[in-house]
């Protein structure tokens, strides 16, 4: 699952630092930025978003006076120079309140709070399994069935604990449908359930009987999701 977000900074440098920390994880995708909080409305208004990086002090309206003039409000990260917020930031029921400057470990710790709420929120109405088409049929596959998917030309081949099936369905569809609490890429032929995992040892996970490699592209954002450093 991939999360759609917007930045809202009127320092060029400040918004540009969230916009490339968004970059490093692979789940969430910006789809805009904005120095006028205006101009971030008028977007909201008819293009709404799932997380909303969004600064408090601002000339020509508050991070705050927006959160009250939108109808329906997305997860919010709020970031600011200025602690005396926020109390007033979380009675908008914000997930995280981000004081400047902030690292990265903040930043992607911030978005997990983001992410598990917005997961949560999904799970209470999303099905616990996907349709997976193969040759002329759609297959029901369980999410907690699927151990790991592999690529394999053109096709993938998902491994289960009952089985194999094999689709052309491709890893970008994958990841849009699967949670991503849940599955993750660690190789660009190799994406894993991580309630299977047994134990990780030389950036090799261990599923079973199965060794699978960590590689170079993905080992950071990788650990970064099982709460690790590489």
């Amino acid at each position: 699952m991939i999360y759609t977000c917007i930045a809202i900074d009127d320092e060029p440098l400040a918004l540009e630092k969230v916009v490339s920390f968004v970059s490093k994880l692979p789940y969430l995708k910006l789809v805009a930025s904005f120095e006028r909080p205006v101009d971030a409305l008028s977007h909201l208004a008819t293009q709404p978003c799932d997380l909303l990086f969004l600064d408090i002090q601002m000339e020509t309206m508050t991070g705050l006076d927006l959160l009250a003039a939108l109808p329906q409000r997305p997860q919010v990260i709020l970031t600011t120079a200025y602690n005396e917020y926020a109390l007033k930031g979380y009675e908008f029921e914000v997930a995280d309140y981000l004081l400047k400057p902030f690292s990265f470990e903040r930043f992607a710790q911030a978005v997990n709070k983001a992410v598990k709420r917005l997961s949560n929120t999904e799970a209470e109405s999303a099905p616990d399994f996907i349709f997976v088409k193969t040759e002329s049929r759609l297959v029901k596959v369980r999410l907690s069935e699927i151990v790991y998917i592999e690529g394999m030309r053109d096709y993938r081949c998902l491994h289960t604990i009952t089985g194999k099936i094999l689709t052309q369905q491709t890893f970008r569809s994958f990841e849009e449908q699967l949670p991503p609490t849940q599955f993750t890429r660690i190789h660009k032929s190799y994406m894993v359930n991580l309630s299977h995992i047994e134990s990780i040892e030389r950036h090799r996970i261990k599923l079973g009987k199965v060794l699978l490699p960590v590689s170079a592209n993905y080992r950071e954002s990788f650990y970064r999701r099982i709460g690790r450093t590489v």
